[in-house]
């Protein structure tokens, strides 16, 4: 507050603001990357009446509209979009200089196969810029990709999670493809059906054990399937015209390797992907990072065109985002 030469008292600029913290901008921007009250509150952990007046707190304060609604849609004003796009840099920033620990502290993550396209950096690297953390990939060529043994703080799984001593939060599904060797009669056609892989030996190594345990082709032989370690193992078995193998649909955009040949599988089971942690004594930004990805997802998710039926692998487009 000040006072003027007459007397008279006037608001110093900007002090109405010291009625907002944290959790007014952090709503804001939940809103505004999903354009959803509801999903926001649900990546947030709140409730939607919580995040409308948060929001709406926010707008009485600067003045200003920050969202255009309508009965059927959310969408951010001029307004909006300036405070977004400066929040975004400035709200990590003022949140690691809040934060009494001088060291960043570090997530492993630990992983098997391939990382998703996309979506995972985007993740990695909004994460490290709202908490301050650095994240450390670790590949880990187990079942669990090191989070059952604490080799790793939280893990990205492909295959059904453990059911027990694990927190599981489901992101989706994806496609699987097929990759054959060079000269094989599948190779070079525009899709294989799951069926046809009944007769071929199988190379596999964790998550194609996992999905033939459960999904596997009914006339698959295990006396010719072929166990790997790892997915370099598995390639490289491939290669030398071992069998085929099942693997994650990313596959198909990525040249690997020049004697193996990726083709799309129809009527394959999709894979789980999910992130999971200790249920007990996990490390405290695991579900931290856990919000950060499904905040991603949900962002991208909204922002892709609705799939085509006619193409891919239905229920493994739901992560898409590449």
């Amino acid at each position: 507050m000040t006072i003027s030469a007459n007397g008279s008292h006037r608001q110093d600029p900007g002090t109405h603001l010291w009625d907002l913290n944290l959790k007014h901008l952090q709503a804001f921007l939940a809103v505004a990357d999903t354009l959803s009250f509801t999903s926001a509150a649900d990546q947030l952990g709140s409730n939607q009446p919580t995040l409308t007046r948060a929001v709406q707190r926010l707008e009485e304060q600067l003045g200003v509209p920050l969202f255009l609604r309508t009965t059927r849609q959310v969408s951010l004003s001029p307004a909006g979009a300036r405070l977004r796009d400066r929040l975004q840099e400035l709200l990590p920033r003022l949140t690691q200089a809040l934060d009494p620990e001088p060291v960043s502290p570090v997530l492993r993550l630990g992983f098997s196969w391939l990382l998703p396209d996309g979506w995972v950096h985007e993740a990695i690297v909004r994460f490290e810029q709202e908490s301050g953390a650095r994240v450390e990939l670790h590949r880990r060529d187990d079942r669990w990709a090191g989070a059952d043994r604490a080799a790793v703080d939280i893990a990205l799984l492909r295959g059904h999670p453990p059911a027990d001593r694990m927190k599981v939060t489901g992101l989706g599904t994806e496609g699987c493809a097929a990759a054959v060797p060079h000269r094989h009669p599948l190779a070079g056609r525009p899709w294989v059906g799951w069926a046809e892989l009944a007769g071929q030996p199988l190379v596999t190594n964790a998550i194609g054990r996992a999905l033939l345990d459960s999904d596997g082709p009914a006339d698959a032989e295990r006396s010719r399937i072929v166990h790997c370690a790892n997915f370099d193992e598995c390639l490289e078995s491939v290669a030398a015209g071992r069998g085929v193998s099942v693997m994650p649909d990313l596959v198909l955009r990525r040249n690997l390797h020049p004697a193996v040949e990726f083709v799309p599988l129809r009527g394959a089971p999709s894979i789980p992907l999910s992130l999971i942690r200790p249920a007990q004594g996990a490390h405290p930004l695991a579900d931290r990072f856990t919000e950060v990805t499904r905040r991603v997802l949900l962002s991208r998710r909204a922002r892709r065109p609705a799939p085509d039926p006619g193409r891919g692998t239905g229920a493994g487009r739901v992560l898409a985002g590449h």
